[in-house]
């Protein structure tokens, strides 16, 4: 698992055998089955998370009804609010598949950029990249309609079709699962013609 984490890296920054050691010697590698809750709404945490393997999801609960709001998969990273925050958390993380996670927090970066500085250029580097990526979804998502949501999900993340139940990814989408199914079949029926 770690030359997948290594391998990623090097996209970025180039190890030293010492920065690969340190990175192994922090114990940060984590397995979660399906079903996992890594975090729950009200509790506070100091995880931060990394997938390496697997796909989570973050969750609202409103009004007894489940509101998604984001797939993470492979080398995609998150921080929950509350860690930023240092609030109790208002949303839900739980595995949807059998996941590999690098779990983070606070101190352990801390005490990692001290050592490896070009650690902390690295995490920079990746939260502009994800800070960026989040914005154009999110200008995508409010100024799309929901057969264009799909649309786009179909082209940049196809992968989740196959990978995520279908009422998680109408509640992504902003629609019902019924709606999905009747847009899917609208989809299907506009590319026979």
């Amino acid at each position: 698992m770690q030359d997948l984490l290594f391998d990623f890296i090097s996209k970025y920054v180039s190890l030293t055998e010492d920065e690969k050691n340190a990175i192994v010697s922090v114990d940060i590698f984590r397995s979660f089955k399906k079903g996992a809750t890594l975090l729950r709404e009200g509790q506070k945490s100091n995880d931060g998370y990394f997938v390496l393997k697997g796909c989570i999801r973050t969750y609202y609960i409103l009004d007894g009804e489940e509101k998604t709001t984001a797939f993470y998969t492979e080398m995609e990273g998150l921080t929950p609010h509350c860690v930023i925050n240092k609030t109790p958390s208002e949303y839900y993380i739980s595995c949807l598949e059998d996941s590999i996670l690098l779990v983070s927090n606070p101190e352990i970066e801390a005490e990692s950029f001290e050592k490896f500085p070009k650690f902390e250029s690295l995490c920079r580097v990746l939260s502009e990249e994800l800070l960026a990526k989040e914005q154009i979804n999110f200008d995508k998502f409010k100024t799309s309609s929901p057969e264009q949501r799909y649309l786009n999900l179909l082209q940049s993340r196809p992968d989740l079709l196959q990978r995520v139940p279908q009422h998680q990814l109408a509640s992504y989408l902003g629609i019902k699962p019924q709606s999905l199914s009747r847009l899917r079949a609208r989809i299907m029926e506009k590319n026979k013609s």
